[in-house]
């Protein structure tokens, strides 16, 4: 048997966790295995199940922490003591910033195509979308429909996954991000 190796860090959650994320995004859920987060990591497979008890488990984590993330950020924004309508317009561009900011945590949240793991997104993605919805509908003058809402949404959603793919990042493309925030922002007004 070996000599067991010295390692340079202490292994946490958060240590597993991101090496996991980069694992997930960049192989996909069904290539990556607790055996490969650990080789990565330079550690023994029972290491990663001290922490996890499977790789669900593990990615069950990580999108929690992920929309947990993205609901704070809303939160935040809500809670700054600015006019409804900075507010909603903070809210559109908060949206864009996170996910071009946090581009593998908006991968593994939003553009999973994995049928095996769709199951871990249930209800993240609703508590979510259903607080954004909420932020919109209390900081609009005017009544904003459930179609509204969900074309807002999907807006935002397209220009975020659009330039992860070119793998831009928030500050690439800010001032686009503010423009098309600005006319989105218009287009709600007068509907």
């Amino acid at each position: 048997m070996a000599p067991r190796k010295a390692v340079n860090q202490e292994l946490t959650r958060e240590i597993i966790m991101e090496a996991a994320r980069t694992l997930f995004v960049t192989d996909g859920y069904r290539n990556v295995s607790i055996r490969k987060i650990a080789a990565k990591l330079g550690y023994s497979h029972g290491s990663i199940y001290y922490h996890f008890q499977n790789k669900a488990e593990l990615f069950y984590a990580l999108v929690e922490r992920d929309f947990s993330a993205l609901n704070q950020k809303l939160d935040e924004i809500l809670a700054q003591r600015n006019p409804a309508d900075v507010k909603l317009q903070a809210v559109l561009i908060g949206f864009i910033e996170f996910g071009l900011t946090h581009q593998n945590h908006y991968e593994i949240m939003f553009l999973t195509k994995d049928e095996e793991i769709k199951s871990f997104l249930n209800q993240g993605p609703n508590k979510s979308y259903e607080k954004f919805a909420n932020a919109l509908q209390t900081l609009s003058e005017k009544t904003i429909n459930v179609q509204t809402t969900w074309s807002v949404f999907l807006m935002l959603h397209g220009f975020v996954a659009h330039y992860c793919q070119s793998g831009q990042q928030f500050h690439d493309v800010r001032g686009l991000a503010e423009s098309y925030v600005n006319i989105i922002f218009t287009s709600m007004l007068a509907s």
